[in-house]
């Protein structure tokens, strides 16, 4: 399934690149003439890039691009492809000496379900570049989502196929705010206005799914440390300083809260960053809901070919 998803934000492009056969690949989030950032880092298992740069306060206050990458640390290798293909479309930090493009990025690990000695790599993100587009945004299994799984509470052989999924939300007053999500968590998908479990870890007896929240609670977990993350990005077309991109990066987590069950873990990595990538006047309470609504429509959207 395809949608605009976060491309809706003008000035937004999502290109994809991903190894089939080794279950892994990147996103990557174009902004090439730069937006106000910010992030928020709130598992305990991150693996990430430039992501103190964002904080307010900083010399550099834009970016030109987001990284989302497969691999495990080794992914945040793909970036450099992501520096070279903005160098050569002169996008970058005007440093006088040349022009720096400034790529935060989030990993995730996916090392475990295909050929682990096969990583994102400057290749892959130079080619997810070349094939971004504001147009249709592809999900599931596909780039930094092509290896995700979710539901690890009783280990891999009883976890799902996780994956990426887009939505954007349009506020009264014409501002959009969208988002992007490599859906890898640890725990459960929840359908929110139900609370059924969309995917997420079966029960090995093979009744039906297990309930990761109460496996944690009861220490029955077997995922290990790190193998599990949800990251993304959301992105608006409302003005914000870097103060309140990095608000909206904290208020975007509450769309992962509402629809993973259980978040924001010791064992997940879970990195949100956020854009604004316009300068549109909205509410900025409006857009802070917006984003947490628009991060849950995408986690949905991320294992939707599991609800067929």
């Amino acid at each position: 399934m395809t949608v605009r998803g976060i491309c809706g934000v003008d000035g937004i492009e999502v290109g994809h690149a991903q190894d089939e056969k080794a279950r892994t690949g990147c996103t990557v989030v174009l902004c090439k003439g730069g937006s106000v950032a910010g992030v928020d880092v709130r598992g305990g298992a991150p693996g990430t890039r430039e992501t103190d740069l964002l904080r307010p306060g900083f010399l550099v206050e834009r970016v030109h691009a987001v990284l989302l990458a497969g691999g495990s640390a080794f992914g945040l290798d793909a970036a450099g492809g992501v520096m070279r293909y903005l160098e050569e479309n002169g996008a970058g930090f005007d440093a006088g000496a040349a022009k720096v493009p400034i790529v935060p990025a989030a990993v995730i690990f996916d090392l475990g379900v295909g050929d682990p000695s096969v990583r994102p790599d400057a290749a892959m993100g130079y080619a997810a570049c070349r094939n971004a587009s504001a147009h249709d945004v592809k999900q599931g299994a596909i780039g930094a989502g092509c290896g995700a799984t979710v539901g690890k509470a009783l280990g891999p052989e009883n976890a799902m196929d996780g994956g990426v999924g887009t939505a954007s939300v349009v506020l009264p007053g014409g501002a959009v705010v969208g988002a992007i999500v490599v859906v890898n968590a640890l725990g459960d998908v929840i359908d929110p206005d139900t609370q059924a479990v969309v995917a997420g870890a079966k029960h090995p007896d093979g009744t039906g799914f297990a309930n990761s929240a109460s496996l944690i609670k009861a220490g029955a977990v077997r995922a290990a440390a790190g193998a599990n993350t949800t990251i993304g990005v959301v992105a608006t077309d409302a003005a914000l300083d870097c103060a309140r991109a990095n608000r909206l990066a904290s208020a975007a987590h509450d769309g992962l809260a509402r629809c993973i069950r259980p978040c924001h873990t010791m064992l997940d990595g879970d990195t949100l960053f956020a854009l604004s990538a316009g300068e549109r006047k909205a509410d900025f309470n409006a857009v802070m809901e917006a984003a947490a609504e628009a991060v849950s429509m995408a986690v949905l959207n991320a294992v939707a070919r599991h609800r067929a």
